[in-house]
């Protein structure tokens, strides 16, 4: 395949990814309140679909034997959701700010799992071990959630991919479903996975020969490349809660996104796919995640919020990832 034919599927693929994942998103949400889940449960499940274009890159790099790729998308992933979700937001918003039991309840929860993804990632933690100690800190946490209450900080916001698709042309497809229809958006979901991780095989393998031609280390194709761009659209609906004030749902989003990446795209995956030996700079970066946490926890937590001042410092430790990456990868 020539660098040119690689480039349109590379494109193709990543248009299909996240187009699917929006339909993906969509529906779930619709059948979430077709079969009269808990609004924030169903939040939970939107955050999964919408966590799919990064989940796919990483599960389909890391399935063909490029660790360095799927552990990348990964952490860089979230290491970009903070950036891009607090620190524009702080900027655009003049500040975010949330209630201090919400900050405990979702920074706990997020800063929890990535210490023990982390420690993974050091080689202290077996992959059955990592799974187990994540799921004793999830499955209280969903518990939780799931009996919130009208606009209570633990509530996440399920809806925002429909703005996406607005944006995109799309139109609300609550409005065109009976209310009794539950085939309909249960029927869609199985081909927009389909198209998540066909469109996902393709834009990994098409980045990687593209990437391999022009001497791209493997570590900035998954850290940066990958992972900024099946980030956009999280990065987009985060945006928008922060300009709307929507403190509480905003970090609730960026943690349930970065806490289901570590899950679902490094832990359960290393019970049946070998990661191979986590080099300096896996640790590195796992450090890096951990910090950048910590950091916009910290941020948060005093009562004027993240201020303009921490959103530059959150998005400089995004820069110095990413150039991390190009002189270490």
């Amino acid at each position: 395949m020539s660098t040119g034919a690689a480039l349109l599927v590379f494109v193709v693929s990543l248009v299909a990814t996240l187009l699917a994942a929006a339909v993906f998103a969509e529906r779930l949400d619709l059948l979430g309140h077709r079969l009269r889940l808990p609004e924030a449960l169903i939040g939970v499940l939107t955050a999964v679909a919408a966590d799919a274009p990064e989940l796919a890159s990483a599960i389909v790099a890391l399935a063909t034997g490029a660790s360095a790729v799927g552990l990348g998308v990964v952490v860089g992933s979230n290491v970009f959701n903070i950036a891009a979700m607090l620190g524009v937001s702080a900027l655009v918003a003049g500040r975010v700010r949330l209630a201090p039991e919400a900050l405990a309840l979702e920074g706990g929860v997020a800063l929890l799992v990535t210490v023990v993804v982390a420690l993974l990632a050091f080689g202290v933690l077996p992959a059955w071990a990592t799974v187990l100690l994540c799921a004793l800190v999830l499955v209280p946490y969903v518990l939780v959630v799931s009996v919130a209450e009208g606009d209570r900080p633990a509530r996440l916001s399920p809806h925002n991919w429909r703005h996406l698709r607005r944006a995109l042309g799309g139109r609300d497809i609550r409005r065109a479903v009976a209310d009794r229809d539950v085939w309909g958006p249960l029927l869609v979901l199985p081909p927009a996975v389909a198209a998540i991780v066909l469109g996902s095989i393709g834009m990994v393998h098409s980045a990687l020969d593209v990437a391999h031609r022009w001497g791209i280390p493997d570590a900035v194709v998954g850290a940066v490349l990958l992972a900024v761009l099946t980030s956009l659209p999280n990065a987009y609906t985060g945006v928008r809660l922060g300009r709307a004030h929507r403190g509480a749902a905003l970090v609730s989003e960026t943690m349930n996104s970065n806490t289901i990446n570590l899950v679902g795209g490094i832990a359960i995956p290393a019970l049946f796919v070998a990661l191979g030996g986590f080099s300096t700079l896996a640790a590195v970066d796992a450090a890096w995640l951990l910090g950048a946490t910590v950091v916009a926890i910290a941020l948060l937590a005093p009562r004027r919020g993240l201020t303009p001042g921490g959103g530059l410092l959150l998005i400089g430790a995004w820069i110095g990832f990413a150039v991390v990456q190009g002189v270490w990868g």
